[in-house]
């Protein structure tokens, strides 16, 4: 979500200090793992924040700034294998979009949790989860902008 490894190092520890210095106030209305996500997703969302008030050097070869590419075609053995680069093709998505696709494509969590964990309604996680995948489709280069990356098998 962070779109740098740096920036969700610096995230993930403020997440954990967030989540032990709250283990006292948690309340169990919800799930305990719903709300560490939501500390998570907070935290991510902060340093953000925090990095577009930073000045950005620009520093040449810096993958951030040059703009990695998305997928490559690498020759495999018995044929051409594509290969994707997911974190690339995320860190181009707008965090509105971002935060929901990471939370139910790579973290596994149903709409409710996702809603609860975002603080949106759910019909609104759903929108923004069809529009990430949308955006994401022709990064990743699936040709499939309604839904996840397709899914190929090799048939005899």
């Amino acid at each position: 979500m962070t779109e740098s490894d740096a920036d969700a190092d610096d995230a993930a520890q403020e997440a954990l200090i967030a989540i032990v210095r709250g283990l006292a106030s948690f309340d169990g209305r919800s799930r305990f793992g719903t709300w560490a996500y939501r500390i998570a997703v907070n935290a991510s969302l902060d340093e953000l924040r925090r990095r577009r008030r930073r000045p950005d050097p620009g520093l040449p070869g810096d993958p951030d700034v040059a703009g990695p590419e998305p997928v490559a075609a690498t020759a495999g053995p018995e044929s051409a294998a594509l290969t994707v680069d997911v974190d690339a093709a995320l860190r181009r998505l707008p965090p509105e979009f971002r935060a929901p696709v990471v939370l139910r494509d790579l973290c596994g969590l149903d709409y409710a949790e996702i809603a609860e964990v975002l603080e949106l309604p759910a019909g609104t996680v759903r929108s923004r989860i069809s529009r990430g995948r949308a955006a994401l489709a022709p990064l990743l280069g699936t040709g499939n902008p309604e839904g996840a990356p397709e899914r190929r098998t090799s048939r005899p």
